[in-house]
């Protein structure tokens, strides 16, 4: 890597079946990348989910580029971009508003598998989180997809829990002695502490961006925050969606 916040990195990779070497060239993004990334980012997310009988992910590419677009401009997010011949074949972003960074969405062309874009795009990624002293690094990785849980552990990671997605229309109902409302800022701290008990570390960035623009929520029980969420949803940026309790 040239620089830390510009990565600029050839990468000749051997592809066996072609019998070729490709030049493979890692850089970081632009705005004028988001409507070809997020295009991969489309296609590559429905084309694992439909080869498992899951819906999508990402609902259009226009989503997808929309959420790439914003990724790229978020100054808390370290982004890159592979290419190939001079052609987007991939990208991924690591997410640096807490102790603990955050990878991802990391997305390779479908057509171009095999080619080494998914490995380089995940070392670069790291590079940059051992280069700003993290204490680590985590992801979410759909449970049925393998190819990416193997490269995943190649690079170092273990598995920690698992987690479920549901999907479906909010059943509207309230638990007794349980007060549900917007998150403020003087919650953080609270919030915080409780984060670091669960998880053994808090996630204040990503909470602090939700409070400012009106998303998150806090339970009470007793006078006191019991749990948090940022976005209930599958995908909401700048903040990940993450229920505590």
């Amino acid at each position: 890597m040239t620089a830390p916040d510009r990565p600029d990195i050839p990468v000749y990779v051997w592809q066996r079946r072609e019998e070729r070497k490709v030049a493979l060239h890692v850089r970081k993004g632009a705005p004028e990348d988001a409507v070809a990334a997020g295009d991969i980012c489309y296609r590559a997310f429905k084309a694992i989910a439909e080869a498992h009988n899951f819906p999508p992910d990402v609902p259009s590419p226009d989503a997808a580029a929309h959420l790439i677009s914003m990724m790229i401009a978020d100054e808390h997010v370290f982004d890159v971009v592979a290419q190939i011949d001079g052609t987007i074949v991939g990208s991924n972003f690591l997410v640096e508003r807490n102790v603990i960074a955050g990878i991802g969405p990391i997305t390779v062309d479908p057509a171009r598998q095999n080619d080494g874009a998914g490995g380089e795009l995940m070392r670069a990624v790291m590079q940059r989180a051992q280069e700003r002293a993290f204490a680590g690094v985590r992801l979410v990785q759909a449970g049925y997809h393998n190819r990416s849980l193997a490269l995943y552990l190649k690079l170092g990671f273990e598995a920690r829990e698992q987690l479920a997605c549901i999907q479906g229309p909010a059943i509207g109902e309230t638990t007794t002695g349980f007060a549900v409302r917007p998150a403020i800022v003087e919650d953080l701290p609270a919030c915080n502490r409780l984060c670091g008990r669960v998880h053994g570390h808090d996630r204040g960035g990503e909470l602090a961006d939700a409070i400012g623009r009106g998303i998150a929520r806090v339970v009470e029980r007793a006078g006191h925050v019991t749990g948090y969420a940022t976005p209930i949803a599958f995908s909401a940026m700048p903040s990940r969606r993450r229920l505590t309790t």
